[in-house]
């Protein structure tokens, strides 16, 4: 599932937006008060979906995306002033007033296109990835699930791929077995 990023100058319509995705089961990664923020967040989770809740005083939605489109869809949802004054034609929009039905389409509209954006893994990266999977599952009595959200939270943490995460996994078994 695609991290979401929430980011805007009020309090109030970031917390608005965050029970209405939490309440739908739609995890959020963070909320943002300023573009700042926004970008930190952004470097943190490398990718993902940003709701931006009308402006942020540090930066406009052709900021953003002009710095992070390649890797995040967006989602501008503010009134139709706000709306007109946004260029970047990746941007996706929504009037305000509107309904929470049409955010939530939104976001999952978003978060399907994420999806088709990612690049697969090759087959030698996926194969490690699956490898150091099993490795964690026997060693600490992880679901697969489990096992895979923790090199993936181990890589982020250590700013490395995944596969590369997975390589140093399967070394350090194989080191235990000479």
């Amino acid at each position: 599932m695609a991290r979401i990023v929430i980011a805007g100058a009020s309090e109030a319509s970031r917390a608005q937006l965050f029970r209405l995705l939490a309440s739908s089961g739609y995890p959020v990664f963070r909320c943002c008060a300023s573009g700042g923020e926004l970008r930190r967040a952004l470097a943190d989770c490398e990718d993902g979906v940003v709701i931006l809740a009308g402006g942020l005083p540090d930066g406009g939605p052709d900021d953003f995306v002009a710095d992070y489109g390649d890797r995040a869809q967006f989602l501008l949802i503010a009134k139709p002033a706000v709306l007109d004054r946004c260029e970047a034609g990746e941007v996706f929009r929504l009037a305000l007033p509107t309904s929470a039905q049409a955010i939530l389409g939104a976001v999952e509209m978003l978060s399907q296109l994420h999806r088709m954006r990612m690049p697969k893994r090759a087959g030698v990266e996926r194969e490690l990835v699956e490898r150091a999977k099993h490795i964690w599952m026997r060693q600490k009595g992880m679901t697969e699930p489990e096992a895979h959200r923790a090199i993936q939270q181990y890589a982020m943490n250590h700013g490395v791929k995944m596969a590369d995460c997975a390589a140093r996994i399967i070394a350090s078994e194989e080191q235990k077995g000479e």
